[in-house]
């Protein structure tokens, strides 16, 4: 399948950016070239996505693994972002 490429909101990949800086995560800002639910939701409400490092940077992969403490982060920025939208 092949879909149209979106941009995802501006404002929540800010505010992922800024979490995992008050986190003291390392971060980047990343393009994925892979097809994710994201991608459609990205059409009818704001939408971005919070990407953890996998070992060996293997993803979409059977082989791909992403440690506990990665998920565990991820998981606090996503936490952190949703407090701070409804506060």
């Amino acid at each position: 399948m092949r879909f149209e490429p979106v941009v995802f909101d501006a404002g929540l990949a800010d505010a992922i950016e800024a979490s995992a800086r008050r986190l003291d995560l390392s971060h980047r800002r990343m393009t994925s070239g892979a097809g994710h639910d994201a991608q459609m939701i990205a059409r009818i409400a704001p939408t971005a996505m919070i990407f953890v490092p996998s070992r060996g940077g293997i993803s979409h992969n059977p082989r791909e693994h992403t440690d506990d403490t990665a998920l565990i982060d991820g998981a606090e920025v996503l936490l952190e972002v949703v407090v701070r939208r409804l506060s």
